[in-house]
């Protein structure tokens, strides 16, 4: 069978190319046996319908696989070895935010000749995103255990998660579910979140969350008035409208007794969770769409190469804005055509600098000289008297002269 696909992996646009699978040995490598084996065993097939959720907090990336009885259970978990951003969903273009929400994952997403080893797109931005002016593109599942908002694995371990979708294609699945979760949503780590401003959106991912939980089947999702509705049918024939009021729907019977009775026990289970949950850690979420255009501002910086904090900014609940002291370039054609222009602008600069010291600098020397010359002309002239000069004194007479007159008159001269 043929897949083409026309995707982006590794999160970035440079990565868009015609695909296909055939002759491309990294995107048939085929399950082990022992794989194969845990897959016959649980009671399914090796092209059977598969499903994946994602759970940031515990950075894991898990396979379900529908059994013969038309119910799902996991086969395969992976550690999501790279993940960019905080804990919410992905609001802007460049927030480095990897999504939360449910997304569909079709043949033409899965791209074999990614420059990440191997990817497929999750589908993002989906009919919820949009309907809320949501944007983003490339959003990723992929290799090379490197990530700008996509969920990365090793290799090793996206060989596999592409052989399962694959696989569950050319079995005659036409997509396959992923759910995208902050963390597993228990009363526990409900009660832990319930102040944290993404707490509402959490709430409605919920309802999916559990409706998997009690059936083990992925929900009908759809969207209406800008949200997230599980498993209803419309009536009378109308349709839900992503932007539009809800229509009259129904919920099978079952699934709502059901859900009645596993909601009944979280709120008992959630009131206990309060009460121990305000000391428990909590890894940091991101704080709405104010954050989310910060963090956008500083990836166009940073791929235009300007020199930036290193890492992205944070909005704090009171409205200041954290980040970090050290600053970088990212190391890119970019990077480097800037990092030239400033060098070139910084040597410019000092060059004027220098000029204009020197000048300032004769400026005061000629100033002074000019000073000098004003307060020598001007100062009043003095008559100097000659000096008085003293004759040498005469050579003295005394006993000595008389002494030697004395004897020439003796012996003669």
């Amino acid at each position: 069978m043929l897949i083409a696909a026309v995707a982006l992996a590794g999160c970035n646009a440079s990565d868009i190319e015609q695909v296909t699978t055939i002759g491309n040995i990294k995107a048939e490598k085929q399950l082990s046996p022992k794989r194969l084996a845990e897959i016959q065993k649980r009671g399914m097939t090796r092209t059977s319908p598969v499903m994946a959720r994602i759970f940031k907090e515990e950075g894991k990336l898990e396979i379900w696989k529908q059994k013969q009885n038309g119910r799902y259970d996991i086969i395969a978990s992976y550690n999501i070895c790279k993940m960019s951003g905080k804990l919410g969903p992905k609001f802007v273009e460049g927030d480095r935010q990897a999504p939360e929400g449910f997304y569909t994952v079709r043949p033409s997403q899965m791209n074999p000749n990614s420059s990440y080893h191997l990817a497929f797109n999750i589908g993002y931005p989906n009919a919820y995103d949009r309907a809320n002016g949501r944007t983003g593109s490339h959003l990723m599942v992929h290799g090379a255990c490197s990530s700008s908002g996509c969920y990365a694995v090793t290799d090793q371990e996206i060989e596999e998660i592409y052989a399962f979708g694959r696989d569950a294609f050319r079995g005659g699945q036409t997509e396959f579910q992923i759910q995208a979760f902050p963390f597993r949503m228990t009363a526990a780590n409900m009660a832990r979140y319930r102040n944290d401003p993404n707490y509402e959106f959490w709430t409605m991912l919920k309802e999916g969350y559990d409706q998997f939980e009690i059936t083990k089947v992925p929900p009908k999702v759809d969207v209406c008035e800008k949200r997230y509705v599980f498993n209803r049918t419309p009536e009378s024939g109308a349709t839900f409208n992503p932007t539009g009021p809800c229509p009259a729907s129904a919920q099978p019977e079952t699934l709502t007794t059901a859900y009645q009775s596993y909601q009944k026990d979280y709120d008992a289970a959630f009131a206990l969770a309060t009460k121990k949950s305000e000391k428990l850690p909590r890894k940091p979420s991101i704080a709405g769409l104010n954050e989310a255009n910060l963090v956008s501002e500083w990836t166009k910086k940073r791929a235009r190469g300007e020199r930036i904090p290193i890492e992205p900014p944070s909005l704090n609940a009171d409205g200041t804005v954290t980040q970090t002291a050290q600053m970088g370039r990212i190391d890119s054609p970019a990077g480097r055509r800037q990092a030239a222009l400033d060098e070139a602008a910084a040597k410019k600069a000092k060059e004027e600098a220098e000029k204009k010291a020197t000048a300032l600098a004769q400026a005061e020397e000629k100033k002074r000289l000019a000073e000098q010359a004003k307060a020598a002309e001007t100062a009043p002239v003095v008559a100097q008297e000659a000096p008085v000069v003293e004759a040498a004194p005469e050579a003295k007479t005394g006993f000595l002269s008389g002494a030697r007159k004395r004897i020439v008159n003796i012996f003669g001269s």
